[in-house]
């Protein structure tokens, strides 16, 4: 029986790698965040790649990765804040697995990046964070609505971890 996927996507700070790991333990699955993959193996940050080869070199990136892990099962998937928005991106992941989008409100967001200990958050450089958090989710917004939202806020990772679980069981 193959085991179908469960890739996390969202914006950042709404709990992707840290329930995604728990979910992938309880499941015995194994845990993958595509921007640490992208990162191990061109051996570069993700800012070092947007740099140096620009915007359209990553996402590109994130394309490859996408295809290959859509082909894989038994995983759980932390993708980055804008992987799924890209169509192809996400009919590559959805067929072999179930796509939820964690949320969680601008205030709690900056709340849980500002304690990322060495975390690069260039979103909270310069100028209200949650100014800048609000607009960029209202750019995603129409996105993110194409998968089922999973609210984080006010919820430990394990709670919402447990809501998840079901969630993907009960198909």
């Amino acid at each position: 029986m193959t085991k179908a996927n469960i890739i996390l996507t969202g914006f950042m700070g709404t709990g992707k790698s840290t329930v995604g790991k728990l979910l992938a333990k309880a499941l015995g699955y194994r845990f993958v965040d595509t921007d640490e993959l992208i990162q191990v193996r061109t051996g570069r940050t993700i800012a070092e790649i947007f740099n140096e080869k620009g915007e359209a070199a990553f996402r590109e990136m994130e394309a490859e990765t996408a295809r290959e892990l859509g082909r894989k099962s038994g995983l759980v998937i932390s993708t980055g804040g804008r992987l799924m928005l890209d169509p192809d991106n996400a009919a590559a992941l959805g067929e072999t697995g179930r796509i939820f989008c964690l949320k969680a409100t601008p205030e709690e967001i900056v709340a849980r990046i500002s304690g990322d200990a060495g975390a690069e958050r260039p979103l909270l450089k310069g100028g209200d964070p949650i100014e800048r958090i609000v607009g960029l989710m209202r750019e995603r917004e129409a996105g993110y609505a194409r998968f089922q939202g999973i609210d984080t806020s006010g919820q430990t990772p394990e709670a919402v971890a447990k809501r998840l679980l079901e969630a993907y069981q009960t198909d």
